[in-house]
C-alpha cells in the first residue's frame, strides 16, 4: 500500500492530496477576499459592457475545471457526449438564474469538486473517507454559509438565505457532474471504447 511509505505523523495521504487541499484553501480565500469588491467589480464590468464576456469566460473555465478534475485524462467519444449532457443541464439552470446566483454555481461548484478530488485522493491511499461525494457537498455548503456570515460585516453586502441554498445547489450539481463523468470515464476505459 502507498500509505506505508508515508510518515506515520503525516496528516495528508499523498503530496497530491496536500496540493488539492492547498488549492481548495486558495479558492476559498479568493472568494472570501473579494466579498467587498464584488459589487464594484460587477458595476465596472457592466459599465464596460464586459459582464457577458466575463461570465462566459468564467463558465467555460468552470466547465473545464470540472471535466479535467473529474476525468483526469483526455476524454473519448462517449465521455464527450456525457460532458455535453452535463453542460446542457448547467446551461439550462444558468438561463433561469440571475447573474449573482450564477456566480455561486461557479464558485462553489469548483470548491466542491476540489474537495471531492482531495477526499478521493485520500481514500485512494488507504485513508478512511466515508461518502466522499456527500462530504464534499456538505463541506462546500458550509464554506458557503461562512461566506454569507461574513457578509453580515460588510456594509455593501447583505446576508441572504437563498444564497446559501444556491451554494448547496452548486456543490450538489458539480459533485454529481464529477461523479457521473468519472463513472462514464471508468465504463469507457473498462470496455476499451
Amino acid at each position: 500500500m502507498d500509505n506505508l511509505n508515508q510518515p506515520l505523523n503525516s496528516f495528508f495521504a499523498s503530496p497530491r492530496e496536500r496540493r488539492l487541499w492547498l488549492l481548495t484553501a486558495l479558492l476559498v480565500f479568493a472568494i472570501y477576499s473579494t466579498l467587498g469588491l464584488a459589487a464594484t467589480l460587477a458595476a465596472w464590468l457592466y459599465g464596460q459592457a464586459l459582464m457577458t464576456t466575463a461570465f462566459v469566460a468564467a463558465m467555460l473555465l468552470t466547465a473545464l475545471t470540472i471535466v479535467m478534475v473529474a476525468l483526469g485524462v483526455r476524454p473519448r467519444g462517449i465521455e464527450i457526449g456525457a460532458w455535453l449532457g452535463v453542460a446542457v443541464v448547467y446551461f439550462l439552470v444558468l438561463l433561469r438564474l440571475a447573474i449573482p446566483e450564477r456566480s455561486h454555481l461557479m464558485e462553489y461548484g469548483i470548491v466542491a469538486v476540489f474537495i471531492l478530488e482531495a477526499l478521493n485522493e485520500r481514500a485512494a491511499h488507504g485513508r478512511r473517507v466515508p461518502l466522499p461525494a456527500l462530504l464534499a457537498i456538505v463541506a462546500a455548503a458550509m464554506i458557503g454559509a461562512v461566506d454569507e456570515m461574513l457578509q453580515l460585516a460588510i456594509p455593501s453586502r447583505v446576508f441572504d438565505w437563498m444564497d446559501m441554498l444556491f451554494n448547496l445547489l452548486a456543490a450538489t450539481m458539480a459533485v454529481a457532474a464529477a461523479v457521473f463523468l468519472r463513472w462514464v470515464s471508468g465504463r469507457v476505459r473498462q470496455k476499451g471504447v
